[in-house]
């Protein structure tokens, strides 16, 4: 099938930078597209990489963009390169909404609005504004965060952890997320830290996992670590497309994957990779906008295992966006 072939670029300024070990993030940018079929249905799709992160980069997506003319078909789409996953996830999302997979074919308020289904795990800010931002987030209903470690010196992190495993209520799962920023001794601190505490009965709640405590060339010693600990290690980084989630799955990793729909890369490769292996999986946001998360949200309700909160509480790092998005589909 053919369909007419329309996309803008985006900006979106996050209320307060992003930080993590990787450093401030101040700007979400990414491309908004649209398909349009013979018969008239419309798909919606969103390009929102992380190259950081092990995506491309947004030039090179803005780049692979101008370079397809206006009519396009199935086999463009479907043969998108392995190193431009998040155009991989844009086009085949937005291929997969004209077909009404996602029983919807036009942005209307269903895009932004949460999957009942699905519990929320919400992202907390790095340092000392984490022992008071839970609270808001308490009050809107989050019962699993997730905090940035990694950021600071260990010991002025050790000492807020501290704090704030005593502040949370009993009932909270933490989740700490070191973006690959720990070194092997610090990860076995953190590690050891969290399994002491649990061993003496003093944790009033309960720290879910570590998140990608080492750098992804670490992948061996992150390996090791996940059998030498109570507490569990989730991989992000070392998993960010779906090639590497593989290889990390072909060397032996049993453990956590934190999946990134939107970086991840084929949708379609994705499902059929999870339906073969069974693997533990916590579907996480990359800060797109309504059109890519309720994609991603789709995938999370149809893959997700054992229950674990999605990382897809992050709406407060931005002001309402209906408005705006409604003004990106209308010049569309």
């Amino acid at each position: 099938m053919r369909y007419q072939f329309k996309f803008r670029p985006y900006q979106r300024r996050f209320l307060r930078s992003l930080t993590t070990n990787h450093g401030n993030w101040d700007i979400r940018e990414g491309i908004i597209l649209r398909l349009t079929d013979e018969s008239g249905k419309l798909g919606w799709g969103e390009i929102a990489p992380i190259c950081w992160f092990g995506s491309e980069t947004l030039e090179q997506a803005l780049d692979f963009c101008r370079r397809l003319p206006g009519e396009i078909t199935d086999e463009i789409i479907f043969s998108i390169p392995d190193e431009l996953p998040a155009c991989q996830f844009g086009f085949e999302s937005a291929w997969e909404m004209r077909s009404g997979r996602d029983n919807f074919i036009i942005p209307n308020s269903s895009l932004l609005t949460p999957n009942s289904s699905l519990f929320y795990s919400a992202l907390l800010p790095a340092g000392e504004v984490a022992l008071n931002q839970w609270k808001t987030l308490w009050q809107q209903g989050y019962r699993t965060f997730k905090w940035k470690i990694g950021v600071y010196a260990i010991a002025d992190e050790l000492e807020i952890f501290e704090s704030l495993i005593h502040t949370l209520p009993a009932s909270t799962k933490l989740r700490l997320d070191a973006n690959g920023g720990l070194s092997y001794e610090e990860a076995n601190l953190w590690l050891w830290t969290c399994d002491n505490l649990k061993a003496n009965a003093e944790l009033p709640l309960e720290i879910e996992f570590i998140e990608q405590p080492l750098p992804v060339e670490q992948f061996q010693q992150i390996l090791e670590l996940s059998t030498s600990y109570k507490t569990a290690i989730a991989l992000d980084e070392s998993v960010a497309t779906l090639r590497q989630l593989v290889a990390c799955h072909q060397q032996g990793w049993r453990g956590i994957f934190v999946i990134k729909p939107g970086i991840v890369g084929s949708p379609s490769r994705l499902r059929k990779f999870c339906h073969q292996h069974q693997i533990d999986t916590v579907f996480s946001s990359v800060f797109e906008t309504a059109i890519a998360r309720q994609a991603a949200l789709q995938l999370a309700a149809e893959l997700s295992q054992n229950n674990r909160a999605i990382g897809f509480g992050i709406n407060h790092f931005f002001e309402q966006e209906e408005t705006w998005l409604q003004s990106l589909w209308n010049d569309l």
